[in-house]
């Protein structure tokens, strides 16, 4: 699919949206009850699972652990089922372990760590079905798993992606338009102050085009915002109705 053809004539997408649409958006809090936190979203047809152990004592080298905050350690790996793609070593590949960094630094830039200090933090997500927006997908089931597991965040990390077809801004890429190879940007955003976690690009944009993909991406974490807000309340609903029983 060529950047023209992303596209219609009448405005929309191939797969039916206006260009600044996000793909619908479907989240549950709690899904695990072994781990301190977890939670499952599907934005249109990816979906991603994230579970959230600690704040608990440092395992192994107690040498990581630091004085005066808690290490936020993050895994991020693509089911085999996942992708059309054959991937042996799902956990190890090189492209993983950097997603997994850029997860530790969003979320480094949202929790409070300093509240626990020589402690630790696990955040593991794993992407079930990849179709476009899968790290944006992870970071959002993330955030769910974080705040279900009770631990303070200065704000939610949404994250959206964004493309241009042609001048237009495309906001929440789909997989056949991230395949497009047209240029893509990836934003993980906290609301509330709008500062940014994660900002990445896979080619270069003159200043205009950066500025109009950035806003398509900056307006869909804040609608996404508004829909994880919306699944966290419902959980606290379900729990504090639990209580009281």
């Amino acid at each position: 699919m060529a950047a023209a053809e992303l596209l219609s004539d009448e405005g929309y997408r191939a797969d039916g949206r206006r260009p600044a649409e996000l793909r619908k958006v479907r989240a549950r809090m709690g899904v695990f009850a072994q781990a301190d936190g977890s939670a499952y979203i599907e934005q249109g047809n990816t979906k991603a699972l994230a579970v959230v152990y600690g704040p608990h004592e440092m395992r192994g080298s107690r040498s990581k652990a630091l004085p005066d905050r808690a290490l936020v350690n993050c895994q991020y790996s693509t089911a085999t089922f996942g992708t059309g793609e054959r991937r042996r070593r799902p956990h190890g590949d090189r492209q993983a372990g950097e997603l997994a960094l850029h997860l530790q630094q969003a979320f480094e830039a949202a929790i409070l760590t300093r509240l626990y200090p020589r402690s630790q933090i696990d955040i593991y997500v794993q992407i079930l079905q990849a179709d476009g927006g899968n790290y944006c997908a992870g970071v959002n089931a993330a955030t769910l798993a974080v705040m279900d597991a009770g631990i303070p965040m200065r704000d939610y990390v949404c994250a959206s992606s964004a493309g241009l077809a042609e001048d237009t801004p495309l906001a929440d890429l789909s997989s056949p338009e991230e395949a497009a190879g047209g240029p893509r940007l990836v934003l993980a955003l906290l609301p509330a102050s709008g500062q940014i976690a994660l900002l990445q690009l896979s080619a270069r944009l003159h200043q205009e085009r950066l500025e109009a993909a950035l806003e398509a991406a900056g307006q869909a974490c804040r609608a996404l915002h508004a829909v994880l807000d919306q699944v966290v309340r419902e959980r606290l609903r379900e729990v504090t109705a639990l209580l009281g029983d």
